[in-house]
């Protein structure tokens, strides 16, 4: 099983996926999961991955593009067809039937 984690922080992902479970896994070759940095597939000299909300508002919002680069690279690098899951706060919680379901993808 491959599994590539998009995100701004990769170096916080990284010494957690090294521990536990994840990292015996890796350890013994059953799942290659690697921590990517969203801000390589921006195309600004600043690598910027997040804008004020579209009409305003509070905040800063995450830009489609960055992510939608990452996916596609990804699925060019796989050569196959890949499951994409996306994670949101209003997400549901992550169960171990989840995990065994996302086991059986691939």
């Amino acid at each position: 099983m491959v599994v590539d984690i998009v995100t701004i922080f990769p170096q916080m992902i990284e010494p957690a996926l090294a521990e536990g479970v994840v990292g015996r896994a890796r350890a013994k070759g059953l799942v290659d999961v690697r921590a990517r940095d969203l801000r390589d597939y921006t195309s600004d000299r600043h690598r910027v991955v997040d804008d004020i909300p579209f009409g305003g508002g509070p905040g800063m919002v995450m830009k489609p593009e960055p992510l939608f680069r990452a996916i596609e690279e990804i699925s060019v690098e796989r050569g196959a067809p890949t499951a994409v899951i996306l994670t949101t706060p209003q997400g549901r919680r992550f169960s171990h039937a989840e995990a065994v379901r996302f086991s059986r993808m691939e």
